[in-house]
């Protein structure tokens, strides 16, 4: 029996691992049909099928999954020696959306170039969620409630807060709100996620018109500060259009029960200090933005409007 060579070996664990041959060429760079004759030329080499070809991928036999244990077992005892004489280059792919990266992160980013020039953050910034195990995602900033799904750690960033916001000459000219009811009667801005529309329905109330549609909270505020009408966004995004004036808050959620912004990642993750350094100056920077930028004497973070 002729031995396998490594590169064969690296094929089959990532077949083994994807259980479908186009996902394990897009991994390893190689087209579809490479890495399935590879795979051909092993079961031959070896005398035993290795997996049962199915419509919608692969599926193990049991002398594949038996094989598959030892070999990613020993390739990894390859990567761990290989990895002890080269430094863990330090890279961070962050995953947030859109609004999150233009309103709160990339305004900060030189801060974070200043304190860590060792460290080369790259941002994938996209309205898609992203997958740990084939993006290649170290850190992503994530809207929501937790749980995020098995085998994901988080850590809270900042609740949302949700604020209804508009420029001061709309607020000036059509007359700010008594009363929440009271908001139906003007234009609403809505942004994919919809808040606005639930908050309503939570209420029982019709919208006076037609809502502004935005798929982007980060649009909708745009929207808002130029006029066009009052939209709902979450306070740690605020912060930036408050201070400059283009923005002011007419009413703040105050509920206790809100989702909000988390910090998630991989449970199974090694140790990396690049990783930790960049968790760790967003969570300064959101805490930071909270203590030094204060709810505005309007605000309803501290007389909220009547229901």
């Amino acid at each position: 029996m002729r031995l396998p060579n490594l590169n064969a070996l690296r094929m089959f664990d990532a077949a083994a691992r994807h259980l479908n041959f186009r996902l394990a060429a897009e991994e390893l760079h190689l087209t579809q049909g490479a890495v399935a004759q590879q795979i051909r030329r092993l079961e031959a080499d070896l005398g035993v099928e290795l997996f049962q070809r199915r419509a919608r991928g692969l599926a193990f036999t049991e002398n594949g999954r038996s094989l598959h244990k030892s070999v990613a077992r020993a390739l990894a005892i390859i990567d761990e020696a290989v990895a002890a004489f080269q430094p863990e280059p330090a890279r961070i792919r962050l995953s947030v959306t859109p609004s999150f990266a233009a309103k709160w992160l990339v305004p900060r980013l030189p801060d974070f170039a200043a304190r860590h020039p060792e460290i080369e953050l790259q941002i994938i910034a996209s309205e898609r969620l992203s997958d740990f195990r084939y993006d290649g995602i170290d850190v992503a900033i994530r809207q929501g409630r937790p749980p995020f799904g098995k085998g994901l750690s988080f850590r809270l960033l900042a609740p949302l807060s949700l604020c209804a916001v508009c420029c001061p000459s709309y607020s000036a000219g059509a007359g700010s709100p008594a009363r929440f009811k009271d908001f139906a009667r003007f234009q609403l801005i809505e942004d994919g996620h919809h808040h606005w529309r639930a908050l309503l329905d939570e209420k029982n109330i019709e919208a006076g018109q037609r809502m502004m549609q935005f798929n982007q909270t980060a649009l909708a505020m745009d929207a808002a500060a130029n006029g066009q009408g009052i939209a709902l966004a979450p306070r740690l995004l605020l912060n930036a259009e408050l201070a400059q004036g283009r923005l002011t808050v007419l009413w703040q959620d105050t509920r206790p029960e809100q989702s909000g912004y988390y910090i998630v990642c991989p449970e199974t993750l090694k140790p990396s200090p690049a990783r930790q350094a960049v968790t760790d100056w967003i969570l300064t920077e959101a805490g930071t933005s909270r203590n030094d930028d204060p709810p505005r004497p309007d605000s309803p973070a501290r007389s909220p409007l009547p229901r």
